[in-house]
């Protein structure tokens, strides 16, 4: 099988140039978990709607009044980054589910601890009030020093608990 993948350097200056125009345009840089907040409040607020007012911190964005948080940009990038994921994985010819794991990991066990990483990933993005490309890769466009801290972090932690899974893999 031949998997034609984009050059990373060039990806990486692309989406240098998508961050560039994002925060040209929107004075705001990327980000993922805003969009899980938006949908979080839009569901809450479908179902409970008083509930969902009377909270200190989705009253702010839900209620009479307010835009459907549905409209945010931040939902249509991700949208946007579905679609694109979808449209690159048909033209490459990678539209397949595909679970890859190590020699003493079963594919179920792969599947349980990308969930749980992704739990803790999405805990830590709360913690730091932006998600990878929200914290660190905008942050660290604008120089803010938080930005520079959340990747270290993100990173770092990442190398220290790849010590104790890496019989999962090796």
């Amino acid at each position: 099988m031949n998997i034609k993948y984009m050059n990373p350097y060039l990806a990486g200056f692309f989406l240098g140039l998508v961050l560039l125009a994002t925060i040209f345009l929107t004075g705001r840089g990327l980000g993922a978990s805003g969009a899980v907040k938006d949908l979080t409040i839009a569901i809450s607020d479908a179902v409970a709607p008083r509930q969902t007012e009377s909270n200190p911190f989705f009253g702010q964005y839900a209620g009479p009044g307010k835009e459907n948080p549905l409209k945010s940009w931040l939902v249509f990038e991700i949208v946007g980054v579905l679609i694109g994921g979808f449209i690159s994985g048909l033209v490459s010819d990678r539209l397949k589910v595909v679970t890859e794991s190590g020699p003493r990991v079963k594919p179920k066990a792969r599947w349980v601890f990308a969930a749980i990483g992704g739990a803790l990933f999405g805990i830590g993005a709360q913690f730091t009030r932006g998600c990878t490309s929200g914290a660190a890769l905008s942050g660290m466009a604008v120089l803010s020093t938080a930005g520079f801290i959340a990747l270290l972090s993100i990173f770092g932690t990442g190398y220290l608990v790849a010590y104790f899974g890496r019989k999962l893999w090796i």
